[in-house]
């Protein structure tokens, strides 16, 4: 299948992850990326280990399908190559902080004024006004900031360190794709682009959704171990035998039901739909306790044929084995950059033509 986004010609000077990760699933679906690097100035994603030969595991991912470029964008020369690539490549993604593009002399109103179509997409950790705009910042504090970490964790342990980057990706690199996409329709209509102004910040606070409709409209700010879904109830993670961890997301009573039942524990299933903080406690210690008596292979296998929101918590090596998730092949054989190829974990988007063909975007 042709890839969808293959008129789109993208200029990249984003380093790290937020900026990259954006390029990276437009290069996916078929866009032509062209990342800007400085001969002085290494990205770090670089130097991270681990190497799969000579190349960073992550640099070799996030840098999958695009071309680059070496430019010092402080030497006038490569300042003027830039002003000429952007009547081709008319979408931008820098990752800098506000106002270091102009005094490169490559800011939006400089680069609009020689293409008019040109979409230039800023992702910075707290946006382009307000006084934190040139503060820095990691993923960490953007959670903090938009109120994320003050209801994730435990009440005795606080907020914990998240496994993956939400604030970068979640917020920075996909609300920069919706962002750009919705442009692209906008200077189909009008032959006009726009300046896309991504705050990681921003998009964080916006995850909040549920429980920020709760604090904002309802007055309910909401804290660890709480409500429905954040470990007030016995919607939880239980500890096995064997050290691992069930996930247990039964909430409907069909899938509560059958849940106690297979657990033997039939009686429990009245409480499951009580909304009293005592009730849920006492699920949750039965579950405790129920969990603890045998393995993870030993759920695992009893909650195989039985449809009760009940998974193990697996590694993401032992994810990528997993019958579902090879099932939709989402491991791919990838050039990692230099002509060898090295499993990658590839675009989770699929495309049905209208013969019902299934296809992908890598």
């Amino acid at each position: 299948m042709t890839k969808l986004l293959n008129s789109l010609k993208v200029l990249d000077f984003s380093t790290l992850l937020p900026g990259p990760f954006a390029t990276m699933v437009l290069a996916d679906l078929g866009a032509e990326v062209l990342t800007i690097q400085a001969p002085d100035r290494v990205d770090l994603v670089r130097t991270m280990p681990p190497f799969d030969g000579d190349l960073a595991t992550g640099y070799s991912l996030l840098n999958r399908g695009k071309k680059s470029l070496v430019l010092n964008l402080k030497d006038p020369s490569a300042q003027a190559l830039v002003k000429t690539l952007v009547a081709d490549y008319d979408i931008v993604v820098e990752q800098f902080r506000p106002g270091v593009m102009n005094r490169f002399g490559l800011d939006y109103e400089t680069l609009r004024a020689i293409n008019p179509g040109l979409i230039y997409c800023a992702i910075t950790g707290y946006g382009q006004t307000g006084p934190y705009r040139n503060r820095a910042g990691h993923d960490i504090n953007y959670l903090s900031l938009s109120g994320i970490a003050s209801h994730c964790g435990r009440k005795a342990g606080g907020p914990p360190p998240m496994g993956i980057q939400i604030a970068d990706i979640a917020g920075g690199s996909h609300h920069a794709v919706v962002g750009i996409l919705a442009a692209v329709i906008q200077r189909q209509q009008t032959g006009q682009g726009v300046f896309i102004d991504i705050s990681m910040t921003d998009a964080a606070f916006a995850l909040n959704a549920m429980a920020g409709a709760a604090a904002i409209a309802g007055g309910t700010d909401q804290g660890p171990e709480q409500t429905l879904l954040n470990g007030g109830s016995f919607y939880d993670y239980y500890q096995t035998s064997d050290n691992r961890w069930l996930s247990i997301g039964s909430l409907e009573p069909q899938f509560s039901k059958r849940l106690f039942d297979t657990l033997e524990l039939p009686e429990l299933a009245a409480l499951a739909q009580s909304s009293k903080t005592e009730d849920q406690q006492c699920l949750k210690e039965a579950l405790t306790a129920k969990i603890f008596e045998c393995t993870l292979d030993h759920w695992q296998t009893l909650f195989e044929h039985q449809d009760a929101c009940v998974e193990p918590v697996l590694s993401i090596a032992e994810a990528a084995n997993h019958p579902q998730i090879k099932a939709r092949g989402l491991v791919r054989d990838v050039d990692r950059g230099d002509g060898v190829m090295q499993k990658q974990i590839g675009s989770p988007i699929r495309f049905v033509s209208h013969t019902r063909t299934e296809t992908d975007s890598q």
